[in-house]
């Protein structure tokens, strides 16, 4: 097996901010595998707040290659366990191994990842919009320029409740929150009723992922759905989210790959939670990997393509909430680096 990586900072569209932070550009990690002449590629974006630049991950790959590129590949199972093993303190890294992994394991099987799971893509959630912290002007700015029928609006403002007032007056469109832990347990108790009258269809992490007891509590009384995001980071932590929350959100990044995230679906459908899966704005090479999820989920926010104004692939396209994979083995994608421009195309 032989290993390559590099790293991007792509641009997006408009300035991106959440509760902790605004940002302008995703920096990402792009690794490839290659094995019989076939190349599997995969993808894990850098977030500051969880302390793993690319260039930690390029350090500890750098470190431990001469063992993987000696591992005798033949299933993605055994490879994450291996990796998981070895790296065991970079999920993200461990993430874009396992991605190129089941991404070359499908190139070797001539299936695309979703046939390979024996999934029918009929059967496929739309993904939401992302609308990032603003002005409310600006918030509806960007929503009306991308109609859409699902929205997720950021919130973690001294304004939320008139954001969503707004937006609704607006929109007739599915509506969805994500509050990355913004709000202290009042202030949930408070905005939870004025996102019900607007028709929220679920609100995202409410309160800090620490605050196991005020979850309780809005488990207890709140008239939406609540569904775990840093909260849920790892497989071990599906079953300490029932009971405080509805749902978990998959992201694969921080759960370090495919293969967990698979274990993670069924562990939440064996406590009867809701399971959704999340980008983290990766490029068209981490939304396909999620795409091939779709028939397994109830909820998907991988409109990371969507937010982006640079791509680093093809063959993944979204139009009006629906996902269109190529169809072509393993991830389905081409890898082209970087382009000036960011096109949906299906490859």
């Amino acid at each position: 097996m032989k290993i390559e990586h590099t790293a991007y900072n792509l641009r997006f569209k408009y300035p991106f901010t959440i509760a902790r932070g605004t940002k302008t550009h995703q920096p990402t990690f792009i690794v490839s595998l290659e094995m019989f002449g076939e190349k599997g590629y995969g993808e894990a974006p850098a977030i500051t707040y969880y302390h793993i630049p690319v260039e930690k991950m390029a350090s500890d790959l750098e470190n431990k290659k001469r063992l993987i590129e000696k591992f005798s590949f033949t299933e993605p199972d055994r490879f994450w366990h291996f990796l998981h093993h070895l790296i065991p303190d970079n999920p993200f890294l461990v993430c874009a191994l396992d991605m190129a992994a089941w991404d070359l394991f499908g190139k070797l099987k001539k299936l695309p990842l979703y046939a390979c799971w024996k999934l029918d893509m009929r059967q496929a959630p739309l993904t939401d919009y992302t609308i990032g912290i603003d002005t409310i002007e600006k918030m509806l700015e960007k929503m009306l320029a991308r109609p859409w029928p699902i929205y997720k609006i950021k919130l973690g403002t001294e304004y939320d409740a008139d954001i969503m007032r707004s937006i609704r007056s607006h929109t007739d469109a599915i509506l969805r929150v994500d509050a990355n832990s913004g709000w202290t347990l009042q202030q949930a108790l408070q905005m939870l009723p004025a996102l019900a009258e607007c028709g929220v269809e679920i609100v995202e992490q409410p309160l800090a992922r620490e605050d196991r007891e005020g979850m309780r509590v809005l488990f207890e009384k709140s008239p939406i759905p609540l569904i775990a995001d840093e909260s849920c980071v790892s497989e071990q932590d599906v079953e300490k989210c029932q009971g405080l929350f509805h749902g978990i959100n998959i992201k694969l990044t921080k759960c370090s790959g495919l293969t967990p995230a698979l274990r993670m679906i069924g562990t939440a459908r064996e406590l009867n939670m809701k399971v959704m899966a999340g980008g983290m704005n990766e490029s068209t090479i981490g939304s396909a990997a999620v795409g091939h999820l779709l028939p397994l989920l109830d909820y998907v926010d991988m409109d990371g393509i969507l937010l982006l104004d640079q791509d680093i692939a093809t063959g993944l396209s979204i139009e009006m909430g629906r996902v269109t994979l190529s169809g072509k083995p393993g991830l389905g994608i081409d890898f082209t680096g970087l382009r000036t421009e960011h096109t949906n195309s299906n490859a």
